[in-house]
């Protein structure tokens, strides 16, 4: 429903705990609005950056459009104190298994689901490093996703020597799995992803008769949605956001 100004409006936004991989407690932001619902759900995976403003004020404007909405802290585990600090540590630590992360955000999707205001559906989106971990979630689930939003996910088509044992396959690997429809946002300029291993990306889509769609910005690169940086391309980004709600809508059941 399109907003109009005699509406109520309000949301709870707040850190929480939620279960993750084999059943750790691990810090999440969480957003609701305030309301009776029913609400879908988002589940947001953060980005190379790390657990930052940019995610924690992202799962704030999806309560704002009416969905639940849940960051967890995908290094949790690693420790507490200043994001950067963080992130190296895990990095000295060989970076996050894909098993870890995966299941992380199987764990947030399954809180909100247990929520009375819940109805019942639940996307993922990621940017970045959570666009490759969104894409491996959508695949390595079933009956947990309804929709997945891919943005600029790097390393979903993962040279065999890139490999680790963190990260031992390449999600391109996985398509034939891909458990719901995904939305794909795409900047030409990208080095990480190039438009040639976006192009290999949708190719196993379609061999695999997989419900998806894809989207290249011209003029954009990487990170084009991140207005804090100098690759925020505003056009673009605002084009990108509304192709999100519609396509959330379709699959969620959520505003478009």
């Amino acid at each position: 429903m399109p907003y109009t100004t005699d509406k109520y409006e309000g949301m709870l936004a707040e850190t929480i705990t939620v279960q993750g991989h084999k059943g750790d407690s691990i810090h999440a932001y969480f957003a609701k609005p305030l309301g009776p619902g029913p609400f879908p759900g988002m589940v947001l995976i953060p980005h190379a950056p790390g657990w930052d403003e940019f995610f924690r004020e992202t799962t704030r404007r999806f309560a704002h459009h009416g969905y639940l909405a849940v960051c967890p802290d995908i290094w949790c585990r690693t420790g507490h104190g200043k994001i950067e600090d963080v992130l190296a540590k895990a990095r000295a630590a060989g970076g996050l298994p894909d098993d870890q992360v995966v299941d992380d955000a199987t764990g947030a999707a399954r809180y909100m689901k247990s929520l009375p205001v819940s109805n019942g559906k639940v996307g993922v989106m990621g940017t970045c490093s959570g666009g490759r971990h969104t894409f491996l979630t959508a695949c390595r689930t079933k009956g947990i996703f309804d929709a997945a939003v891919e943005c600029w996910g790097g390393n979903v088509v993962q040279a065999p020597e890139r490999l680790t044992s963190a990260q031992p396959v390449a999600p391109i690997d996985y398509t034939k799995d891909l458990s719901c429809p995904l939305l794909g946002l795409f900047g030409e300029e990208d080095q990480n992803p190039t438009p040639a291993q976006v192009a290999l990306h949708e190719q196993d889509l379609k061999k695999y008769n997989k419900q998806y769609e894809f989207h290249m910005y011209k003029g954009a690169g990487h990170g084009f949605f991140y207005y804090d940086r100098a690759m925020y391309r505003q056009e673009q980004a605002v084009d990108g956001w509304k192709k999100i709600w519609t396509f959330l809508a379709n699959h969620l059941g959520g505003e478009a």
